[in-house]
């Protein structure tokens, strides 16, 4: 039998007959405030359980589900979560995880879609390849994390800080990153014609200064105030994009097509390699 205690009080919240959670179906149990660390809870059925609370650092939950669980508040510090569910089509039928601890947590191909993790810390947190499609990221902390070639399509990342992030090869398409935080980050390809794609997303008043975005295709993006000092842009895709009055100042543009580019009141004089029609006015 496996009893699982509350964390603070050691009261028994529900003992299990068996020998080990892994692979248990603890659907729709309550389980505030439980004690789980450091558990092995692969392949465990959390479907709309009540997780919020509970110390869950250092556990694997490798391919568990979780889709409509509440972890509100959990700590999940180290936790193994690669392959896990979380997410679903639908927001209402995704886990909440809002105001958790997921920093250097594991969460490679993780189902994120929908999911809702506003102001949380998931500094130095892995995840690669994860499908974070829908994703509330408001106000988080993802400063450091690894998602190369991960899915963050429509996911809201307002003012969320990416600083240091490894975007590598990833999908932002449509992506709220107002007052987002991409300082230092990289936003390239680990191949030589690959690229991240920010199409459509809403960069407004973003600090993306110091980094990385070689090839990026950022077609009818918004960067109206953003901060793009020192960034290194050679040869990317912005058609249709919008740098109305951002710093773009030691900015480099070689092979960047600006002809469709929004450029007013932006201080383009301190750009580097920025060639653009001689019909472009209003700028700086």
């Amino acid at each position: 039998m496996v009893d699982i205690r509350h964390k603070e009080t050691g009261e028994v919240l529900f003992t299990f007959e068996g020998e080990t959670l892994a692979g248990a179906d603890l659907r729709e149990m309550y389980l505030e405030g439980a004690d789980l660390s450091n558990t092995d809870l692969r392949n465990t059925l959390l479907n709309f359980a009540d997780l919020s609370n509970a110390d869950l650092s250092g556990s694997d939950l490798e391919q568990a589900n979780l889709s409509s669980a509440t972890l509100t508040c959990v700590n999940l510090k180290g936790a193994n979560l690669s392959n896990a569910k979380l997410g679903a089509e639908q927001a209402a039928s995704a886990a909440i995880l809002s105001e958790c601890d997921l920093s250097g947590a594991n969460l490679t191909r993780a189902d994120l879609r929908e999911v809702e993790l506003r102001q949380s810390n998931l500094e130095g947190a892995d995840l690669t390849r994860a499908d974070m499609r829908g994703a509330d990221f408001f106000r988080s902390n993802l400063k450091g994390v690894t998602a190369c070639n991960a899915l963050f399509i429509k996911a809201n990342l307002k003012e969320a800080n990416l600083s240091d992030a490894n975007l590598n090869d990833s999908h932002l398409n449509d992506a709220n990153m107002i007052r987002c935080k991409l300082v230092n980050a990289i936003m390239e390809s680990a191949v030589p014609e690959g690229f991240t794609v920010i199409n459509l997303a809403n960069l407004e008043a973003a600090d993306l200064s110091n980094a990385r975005m070689r090839n990026i295709s950022a077609e009818d993006t918004n960067m109206k105030h953003a901060n793009l000092s020192n960034v290194d842009l050679t040869n990317a895709v912005m058609g249709g994009a919008i740098l109305r009055r951002a710093n773009v100042e030691g900015a480099n543009f070689e092979g960047v097509e600006l002809a469709t580019v929004t450029m007013d009141f932006a201080n383009f004089s301190k750009a580097l390699n920025a060639k653009y029609p001689s019909y472009k006015i209003n700028l700086r």
